[in-house]
């Protein structure tokens, strides 16, 4: 199973893993700390681990037209029962990004990787499946009327990898810096 997504540098990731500590330490959430803080771009799909070479392939080459660009968080929200996240304010340049990718990527006809029928909704998870409904508004209460603004540059796309039990970073193309 993978996933691509933008991976927040280290401060912001030191930050948003204090969240998912929090989670782990009041509510017994586990999943989201399995991965890295990230925005995630193409939902988890099973794919044979022999075209991992050509999606990385792929995924750099896109990256080359790629220039990195701002994204701003602020505050938290929810999809209310079970997942909680620092809310990503969508800009242009994220919105592109995730369209131009999926068009690029199931063009190729060879990933399986299907349109999702959902928004995109740029966020960054800090609770999510494991976060029992009971459990929820209790939880809810601590972010709701947190503040926290941050500030980062998205330098690259990654491809993520389940190993059974985390999310491993196996490839991260970098966009061009000129």
């Amino acid at each position: 199973m993978y996933f691509v997504a933008l991976l927040l540098p280290g401060e912001i990731n030191e930050e948003v893993l204090k969240w998912k500590l929090f989670m782990k330490e009041h509510f017994n959430c586990l999943v989201a700390l399995r991965s890295p803080a990230h925005i995630t771009l193409v939902p988890p799909f099973w794919m044979r681990d022999i075209l991992q070479n050509t999606l990385e392939m792929a995924i750099g080459r896109f990256s080359q037209h790629q220039v990195p660009f701002e994204v701003h968080l602020r505050n938290f929200a929810a999809f209310k029962p079970r997942v909680i996240y620092v809310d990503v304010l969508s800009n242009l340049q994220l919105q592109t990004l995730y369209a131009e990718l999926f068009e690029y990527l199931s063009g190729q006809d060879v990933f399986p990787i299907k349109k999702d029928d959902r928004p995109f909704h740029p966020h960054v998870t800090i609770a999510t499946r494991d976060l029992h409904k009971k459990a929820f508004y209790e939880a809810w209460e601590t972010f709701k009327n947190k503040n926290y603004e941050g500030l980062c540059t998205i330098t690259g796309v990654s491809l993520l990898k389940h190993n059974k039990k985390n999310w491993d970073v196996v490839f991260t193309s970098q966009f061009q810096t000129s």
